[in-house]
């Protein structure tokens, strides 16, 4: 089986209302050393046995359905394979 972990990030000129509320917390919790929080999000695929073009199925589905191309940008990385505890 494949599995497939797309990061999907806004695009550095966009301006990330949630990463600058953690920002501003951080503070709170003693941490001061923090320059700047950027909040995407992740999104694991898990493919049949069968599948074939892994990779390029998985940057047809973040591009079309995962992925706003205006604001966002993503990255594809298909993991090695997962050995299932018996």
């Amino acid at each position: 089986m494949a599995r497939v972990v797309v990061d999907v990030m806004l695009k550095s000129e966009i301006l990330d209302p949630q990463g600058e509320a953690v920002l501003g917390a951080l503070p709170r919790l003693g941490v001061t050393d923090v320059a700047s929080v950027r909040i995407g999000k992740r999104v694991e695929i898990e493919f049949d046995e069968n599948a074939q073009n892994v990779e390029e199925q998985s940057r047809v589905i973040a591009d079309q359905l995962l992925a706003n191309p205006v604001i966002e940008s993503f990255t594809v990385s298909v993991q090695p394979d997962a050995v299932e505890a018996a």
